[in-house]
């Protein structure tokens, strides 16, 4: 897969917590036009699918363990957890669209760091959103508390 984008970002660590904090910048790569970003700034929210580069090969596979390596937390499977140690080293995050300027996206609550790959970016529509509740274990809210503030 080609980056269509890069994300710029104070951020140049991955830190677990306080992402809300964080404004990024998303420029798209210089093979792709500006006009794919026509109507985009008519959307609050996207998604952003997203290449975690810094993962160390090592680290990128299946896994059974604990939530942020806290023994208090269930022991669980790569696939029941959202972390960043994935076979495939793939994030995806729905950001809050605060404005476009040309070629560059300015967004909120992008969990990835400064110079992240940028793989897909799609608006966010009410109709593919989740129908019904949405059902998760409690302590999602322990690993959650200080993610988004």
């Amino acid at each position: 897969m080609t980056p269509v984008a890069f994300v710029k970002n104070e951020r140049k660590e991955v830190i677990d917590d306080e992402w809300e904090i964080v404004v990024s910048e998303i420029t798209l790569a210089e093979n792709i036009i500006e006009e794919a970003l026509e109507g985009i700034e008519t959307f609050s929210h996207l998604e952003i699918i997203f290449y975690m580069d810094k993962v160390k090969d090592e680290k990128a596979k299946a896994q059974h363990r604990h939530p942020r390596n806290n023994p208090d937390l269930p022991k669980l499977g790569t696939f029941a957890q959202r972390n960043k140690n994935r076979p495939n080293k793939i994030g995806l995050t729905t950001v809050e669209l605060l404005e476009r300027t040309g070629r560059v996206l300015k967004v909120k609550n992008l969990d990835a760091i400064h110079g992240t790959p940028i793989l897909d970016i799609k608006p966010v529509m009410k109709e593919f959103e989740p129908k019904g509740d949405i059902r998760q274990p409690e302590w999602t809210e322990v690993i959650m508390k200080n993610y988004w503030k």
